[in-house]
C-alpha cells in the first residue's frame, strides 16, 4: 500500500492508502504500484483510478502526478469523485463544446471548447463503464 493525495486549486480531494493507481498520460495509460521508481508525469483529461479492495474513479483535469517514497501527488486543474457525476448535465456540456467548435465565430476559444468537450466525454465514459459493469 501506499500514500496518494489529489489535489485541485480549490484544496485536497482526497488522501487515501491504496495498491495500486492508474493515470492517464500523453503517452497513454500508466499503473503505479508500491515501491514504483521515482516519477513526475504530465496528466491529461482523463479518467483516474485507485484499487485499495475497491476500486474508485476520478474524471481529473490536466495536471502532474509525482511519485516518491511511495507518496503519490496528484495535482490537476479539477478533479470529480465518480458517485458526484450528473450524467445529463454531463451530456448538456458535450453538446455545448460541440456547438462551440462548430461555430466559426472568432470569439470562441477553440481550446477551451475542446478541453470542456474531452471532460464531458470522460464523465460519459465512466458512467457508461459503471453502467456496463
Amino acid at each position: 500500500m501506499f500514500k496518494i493525495r489529489i489535489v485541485t486549486p480549490e484544496g485536497l480531494v482526497g488522501q487515501y492508502e491504496v495498491s495500486i493507481l492508474n493515470i492517464g498520460t500523453p503517452a497513454g495509460e500508466m499503473r503505479i504500484l508500491e515501491n514504483h521508481i521515482p516519477l513526475v508525469a504530465s496528466l491529461d483529461i482523463s479518467i483516474i483510478s485507485t484499487d485499495n479492495g475497491t476500486r474508485k474513479y476520478y474524471v481529473v483535469g490536466e495536471g502532474t502526478c509525482q511519485f516518491q517514497d511511495n507518496v503519490a501527488l496528484i495535482l490537476v486543474d479539477s478533479c470529480e469523485k465518480e458517485e458526484d457525476i450528473d450524467e445529463r448535465r454531463a451530456l448538456q456540456s458535450l453538446v455545448r463544446a460541440e456547438k462551440r467548435i462548430s461555430e466559426s465565430d472568432s470569439k470562441v476559444d477553440i481550446d477551451r471548447a475542446l478541453k470542456s468537450k474531452k471532460r464531458a466525454e470522460m464523465r460519459l465514459k465512466l458512467k457508461e463503464h459503471k453502467r456496463d459493469n
